[in-house]
């Protein structure tokens, strides 16, 4: 199992390429279910979830390769099984989003309930009782969601869906079920993350009809066929805000070519306040910082807010900043799990409920850690690039299903950093 050893105690200095978004690229690939044309997706990254994907539609019956220009190339005009097992999935719980695609270009789907990170429950509820509201009939037996049309129905038909919470991959699985669905859907309490914006902007191009997409009223009307197309994944916004929040940490001068500063403005606002120097540049974001930062105190939220996948990079920082600071997490109950691992950094972290409280200190000592999710693995890279000595980050498999090359970005930045046996 691969390991990384890093040598804490440098600053980051020059630029780094931010690749494409993980969060856009997995429901864009099930969105080329959609058509029997072929669909061109440039700037997907290469992560461990992607390859699963793939492996997912390929198992399908869907030919999707990746060309020696890193675009990824997908036709499923001989889709011949609509099935997502559970033995292809278990890790991702990106699964679910096979679900609407399938269900509204076959009439049926026969999908595995996800997986993913131990961060919290992740209910599919609101995603089945959307689907049936568009005339969907669907049990959940065996651990599979199985589901088909109803009776005497050819096509799903448009239906006002208001979810009981904000759900990202159950806008995403609407949105692309009601892309072919029979009349008008409207989506109320609809999540705004940019990574559906670009779902809808990718199936704008397959033909569909899609307004309001960024806010939380989407109209869709349903059209009969979807064409291929050729479409650019959005840049990663939370491997920016994770490498804005590695220099903040150690101090230095980077720009993030490609970085959109417009999808990271809660985290921005609290680097300024902070005291790094943060500015959208031509080519991304520029960020600099020096010395010890300003501890800050924030609340997770849904989109626009802060988000949940940067509240443990946000703490590696606070970790090492001067003053005390309260974080609160509102998203997934079990999302402080790293916080013991900090503390074998030396961090002075205590945690109540959802709460939690630090107070920083001059420098942590590097220590063996272990990763419990994908941003908890971020944040001890983070962590271990500060302290002085070496540190060793266990189970990296989690950083590996959500970023694409970070030891070697992190390397050519002046880290550090080797990844180990």
């Amino acid at each position: 199992m691969d390991k990384l050893l890093i040598r804490g105690g440098r600053q980051l200095h020059g630029e780094v390429l931010v690749s494409g978004a993980k969060n856009a690229a997995l429901p864009e690939l099930c969105a080329a279910l959609l058509t029997a044309e072929p669909v061109v997706l440039r700037n997907v990254p290469r992560l461990q979830d992607v390859s699963t994907m793939l492996k997912l539609i390929r198992n399908m019956g869907v030919l999707a390769e990746r060309g020696e220009d890193g675009a990824v190339r997908i036709d499923a005009s001989a889709l011949s099984s609509p099935e997502a097992p559970y033995e292809l999935v278990k890790t991702m719980r990106a699964s679910v989003l096979a679900l609407g695609p399938l269900l509204a270009r076959f009439g049926e789907a026969t999908v595995s309930l996800p997986g993913g990170c131990a961060i919290g429950s992740r209910p599919v509820d609101q995603h089945i009782k959307g689907l049936q509201a568009m005339g969907a009939e669907i049990v959940v037996e065996h651990g599979y969601m199985i589901a088909k049309l109803a009776k005497g129905q050819t096509r799903l038909h448009g239906a006002r869906i208001t979810t009981d919470m904000v759900t990202v991959t159950g806008t995403e699985n609407f949105l692309m079920a009601a892309a072919l669905a029979d009349g008008e859907t409207v989506l109320e309490n609809a999540a705004q993350e940019p990574e559906i914006s670009d779902l809808a902007e990718m199936l704008i191009a397959m033909g569909a009809q899609i307004e309001g997409h960024g806010t939380s009223k989407i109209r869709i009307q349903g059209v009969a066929r979807l064409r291929g197309c050729s479409h650019q994944v959005v840049a990663d916004r939370i491997e920016c805000g994770t490498f804005l929040c590695a220099v903040a940490a150690t101090g230095g001068d980077v720009v993030l070519k490609h970085g959109r500063a417009d999808h990271l403005d809660a985290v921005i606002d609290k680097l300024r306040e902070a005291g790094a120097a943060v500015t959208a540049v031509e080519s991304g974001i520029r960020v600099q910082a020096s010395g010890r930062l300003k501890a800050q105190s924030f609340r997770t939220t849904e989109y626009p807010g802060f988000p949940t996948d940067m509240q443990a990079q946000f703490m590696a920082l606070n970790c090492v900043a001067l003053g005390n600071a309260k974080v609160t997490e509102t998203i997934f109950e079990n999302r402080f799990m790293h916080v013991n691992e900090m503390v074998r950094l030396g961090a002075k972290i205590q945690i109540d409920g959802k709460v939690a409280v630090m107070e920083g200190v001059d420098k942590l000592s590097g220590a063996t850690v272990m990763a419990t999710d994908l941003r908890a693995s971020a944040s001890l890279v983070i962590a271990g690039l500060v302290a002085s000595g070496e540190t060793v980050v266990d189970r990296i498999y989690h950083l590996d299903r959500g970023y694409d090359q970070m030891e070697a970005k992190l390397r050519g930045l002046g880290a550090d950093i080797e990844r180990i046996q």
